[in-house]
């Protein structure tokens, strides 16, 4: 999925330059790490047009020497820079690019991560249909695994995403189940706020 991008976008994933030999050389190793690890800096200050155009950079470094990590990991910053700025639909194509590699790489950790980034790129985008996919087959897989504390910060993914879908009554539901797992762990003021933010729906 993708958005019409400017040329001058600094979250755009431009190709290679194709112009002169010395253009479609692939820059210095450490200079590729110093855009990656600036972009990250970047991201931290909150600067992120400043973190779009490093990572940017660095992913053309990383295409240019073929680097599939490099691609996935700038890809996915450059996913991060989006999303904090709204921009939903290009931050949703950065992750999907990014997924692809992890996916190929089979590094399960990255994949999740992705997974749930994609879930609030869809929220952001109100394909709220298929952010409760992503998190229902994230709360089966965390049930299963016995993961309460997973399993409780996915079902409140969902009771946000029902809320803001419009579908109060799933919403309850999901805070209640949240809730009733931090009951059975002992964990009683967790299980009231979540039963307070029921109840508030309720109202």
């Amino acid at each position: 999925m993708s958005s019409s991008l400017s040329p001058n976008d600094p979250s755009v994933l431009p190709m290679a330059n194709p112009g002169n030999d010395e253009d479609s050389e692939p820059p210095p190793k450490e200079i590729t790490q110093a855009d990656y690890i600036s972009g990250k800096q970047f991201l931290v200050n909150k600067d992120y047009a400043q973190a779009a155009n490093a990572f940017h950079n660095a992913l053309i470094s990383f295409e240019q020497s073929g680097n599939n990590e490099g691609i996935a990991n700038a890809n996915d910053k450059l996913g991060d820079a989006c999303l904090a700025r709204d921009e939903f639909a290009k931050a949703l194509a950065h992750f999907e690019k990014s997924m692809e590699i992890c996916v190929k790489l089979d590094d399960p950790m990255s994949i999740r991560s992705l997974t749930k980034k994609i879930a609030l790129c869809n929220r952001g985008l109100k394909d709220y249909d298929a952010a409760l996919e992503i998190y229902l087959d994230l709360l089966d897989e965390y049930m299963k695994q016995t993961k309460p504390q997973s399993s409780v910060e996915t079902l409140q993914k969902l009771a946000e995403t029902y809320q803001e879908k419009g579908d109060i009554a799933k919403a309850v539901d999901s805070y209640k189940t949240a809730a009733s797992i931090h009951t059975n762990f002992g964990h009683k003021n967790y299980a009231k706020k979540l039963m307070d933010k029921a109840e508030a729906l309720e109202k």
